[in-house]
């Protein structure tokens, strides 16, 4: 079986994101490449198209989250992603038993609360109506149910509806911190080679350790064996699985500087992340209370963090860097910049 070094894997990573060179993909289409991306904050997801593609605008996302082209709703790992309505009412039913379990490990015994399909024909009411916020949900389910946790009913309601943000007008980045949710309409349920062959055209070569840190699915080892792919090692010796004809190229392809978004799945979407963070730099890139903060690539490898100051872009970098790199991220972080304070 081939073994595909560390950077090998990472040249087949950015090739994939889109990270090697911007691509000319369309807004909706690069949605759909990256198979979503996080959105547990609004902005997010805009720097990491804008890393990604030639020329984009933020006008272009937004204009296809204000038609719903493009949903922002609890899918992957049980977690705010924009997502394409199509791979929404495709994957949300191959990830309910994921946010079942999620909130069954979440809540505990606090299901054992109230009436799981009493709540869930009432919120389902509530939505039909017209669009809520959960705070506004919580309040109409404390009053059709006195007395039972209103937060406990609240998180069974995320992830049991299949519901999705509202745009809001008036919010710089599509989205306040209080979205309204509505109810959306079901669709074609998607199969499991589909979402595997999603994620390996996007993420792959990969195990299926590093599938199910992304999609939060288990158990899916009899999917992979039932598809016809390649299979190399990694340098640990794990195996690796990827579509016969994805790129994988020499590793030695130079790699440009690129600022990577807060929450990025480019950091989040393997179980083993070496092939893009240092093991000893991983506790650097998430706080405390679990933010995922934005980083920038020198190499192809994430070589610090950043932060935006509401006009510079401000970076920390895990170790000096030399001259001539230093001069690209900073050149690169000016731009960055000026998108992020554009209109």
């Amino acid at each position: 079986m081939e073994q595909l070094s560390t950077r090998a894997l990472n040249r087949a990573l950015l090739a994939r994101q889109m990270l090697l060179q911007r691509a000319t993909f369309s807004v909706v289409d690069a949605v759909t490449h990256l198979g979503g991306l996080q959105a547990q904050q609004a902005r997010p997801p805009f720097t990491g198209l804008w890393s990604r593609l030639e020329a984009f605008k933020k006008q272009d996302l937004l204009d296809l989250l204000r038609s719903r082209q493009v949903l922002r709703a609890t899918t992957l790992r049980g977690t705010l992603h924009l997502i394409t309505l199509q791979d929404f009412q495709a994957w949300r039913p191959l990830l309910q038993p994921m946010l079942t379990a999620g909130a069954q490990s979440i809540l505990r015994e606090r299901l054992q609360t109230f009436d799981h399909a009493a709540v869930l024909a009432h919120a389902t009411k509530v939505f039909t109506v017209k669009p809520h916020t959960f705070t506004e949900l919580r309040n109409k389910l404390v009053a059709a149910f006195p007395g039972v946790d209103e937060r406990a009913m609240g998180y069974f309601v995320r992830t049991h509806l299949p519901l999705a943000s509202v745009p809001d007008e008036k919010a710089p980045w599509c989205f306040g911190s209080d979205a309204e949710f509505d109810l959306m309409a079901g669709g074609t349920a998607g199969t499991p080679v589909a979402l595997i062959t999603r994620y390996l055209t996007a993420f792959g070569p990969a195990s299926i350790a590093d599938f199910q840190s992304w999609s939060g699915l288990k158990s899916v080892k009899p999917w992979f064996e039932g598809m016809p792919l390649s299979t190399f090692q990694d340098a640990r010796k794990r195996v690796l699985y990827d579509l016969p004809e994805a790129p994988r190229p020499d590793p030695e392809t130079p790699a440009p500087v690129r600022f990577i978004a807060e929450f990025d799945n480019l950091v989040l979407g393997h179980a083993d992340r070496s092939r893009i963070v240092a093991d000893e730099h991983r506790p650097r890139i998430v706080t405390k209370n679990l933010l995922v903060l934005g980083t920038f690539l020198v190499d192809g490898f994430v070589a610090g963090t950043w932060k935006h100051d509401g006009k510079n872009v401000q970076i920390e970098p895990f170790e000096t860097l030399p001259g001539k790199a230093m001069k690209l991220v900073d050149a690169e972080a000016n731009q960055l910049a000026q998108f992020l304070c554009s209109g």
